[in-house]
């Protein structure tokens, strides 16, 4: 029985160090394997561009007709014919409505009847003017007559240009019951109906005229730019670039006109005026708009797509693709954002590689591969860094 129990137990040890010895190897085995390499994360990548880059003002500003006026008679009377319809493109000198003339036809007729009848009175003095003259010279007639016909003379004379004087004036009257465009635009809406009386006292006029090719857009910038803004314009014309209210569509290209002769001292900002030929008409009076204004060009300036900036304790800084595919940070100073451009000031030279999508999982040695835009061709800000 002892012998049997022995022969068992030493039968046991011998497989335990059998096993043993297997596990040891086999983990020896394994951790003398080489490591699996890390797979490369991939990112969207950009190459930093060498150009002129213009430097931009950027402000906010509304549409205004560069002239706009309210058509309104300047004489009483019914309103007798409009020719124009809402919205129509009128032309300088049209006729958009007439009002009734007859009284002032009436007018106009009793003061030519007043002058012909006054110039043929002037013309009987002047003829007995003359014959008066002749027998006063042969001692016919009394000097003091001679005197009397003259200053009937005189009398008749001044009554004409009182006649032409009424004349003018009726003329005048007469004129202002046909109302005509005082410059190309576009007409509004029609305030007042054909058959009711108006008159110059009248506050609302008939039709609001407004000019729109050109036209005009009034916006602000800050105090602090005035000085750039005067020198830009000593050189010559200030290029005006107007974006729609999100500032996405470029909608006209024009030039700067005037700055206001006074600044806002509670806001702190100054008003310009811009003119734009507005050919295509997308630019409409009242409308909230965005405008560039070009002060200055720097030549051969570095940009960067602005999604590839981020920012940390130490200010911001980009991820750049080294030529081994592994990424390292490097601190840059932005000059200008203008839209989704940055204007590099230090920090990167022309060609090199930097990360604009996918740097949430980056850091310094990551091993990166570049992949096409996710989602859309321009990875907005809120986007960038979320590449899976």
């Amino acid at each position: 029985m002892r012998r049997g129990w022995t022969k068992f137990v030493l039968t046991a040890a011998a497989v335990a160090l059998v096993t043993g010895g297997i596990v040891l190897y086999s983990r020896r085995d394994r951790d003398q394997l080489p490591a699996a390499p890390a797979s490369p994360v991939p990112v969207v990548t950009a190459q930093v561009q060498q150009h002129d880059e213009p430097i931009v003002l950027s402000g906010l500003g509304t549409v205004a007709a560069l002239n706009m006026a309210s058509i309104q008679s300047q004489v009483t009377g019914v309103l007798e014919e409009v020719n124009f319809t809402e919205g129509q493109t009128v032309k300088k000198g049209d006729v958009l409505a007439k009002v009734d003339p007859r009284l002032y036809q009436a007018a106009l007729e009793q003061a030519q009847g007043q002058l012909a009848k006054d110039t043929a009175l002037h013309a009987q003095a002047e003829s007995d003017l003359a014959r008066y003259q002749k027998l006063g010279t042969e001692n016919s007639i009394a000097l003091m007559q001679v005197a009397d016909q003259q200053f009937l003379v005189a009398q008749d004379a001044a009554a004409m240009k009182t006649d032409q004087g009424v004349i003018n004036t009726d003329q005048t009257n007469l004129d202002y019951t046909t109302l005509r465009a005082p410059f190309d635009g576009v007409t509004g809406l029609l305030q007042i109906q054909i058959g009711n009386l108006i008159q110059p006292s009248n506050t609302t006029g008939i039709v609001i005229l407004t000019q729109v090719q050109p036209i005009s857009v009034v916006f602000t910038l800050p105090n602090s730019n005035i000085a750039a803004v005067q020198e830009a314009m000593a050189r010559g014309p200030v290029k005006a670039t107007v974006y729609d209210q999100g500032g996405a569509k470029e909608l006209d290209v024009g030039a700067l006109l005037a700055i206001n002769n006074q600044a806002a001292s509670t806001s702190g900002t100054v008003q310009l005026k811009a003119i734009f030929p507005n050919d295509q008409r997308q630019l409409w009076p009242g409308t909230f708009v965005n405008v560039d204004l070009t002060t200055s060009v720097v030549k051969n300036a570095l940009t960067v797509p602005t999604n590839a900036l981020q920012q940390n304790n130490n200010g911001q800084f980009v991820y750049v693709v080294g030529a081994d595919k592994r990424v390292s940070v490097r601190a840059v100073e932005v000059a200008q954002r203008l839209h989704a451009v940055a204007l590099i000031s230090k920090g990167l030279q022309a060609g090199e590689i930097v990360v604009v999508q996918g740097q949430y999982r980056l850091t310094p040695g990551t091993l990166v591969v570049s992949v096409p835009p996710s989602g859309a061709s321009n990875p907005t800000t809120a986007s960038a860094g979320m590449l899976p």
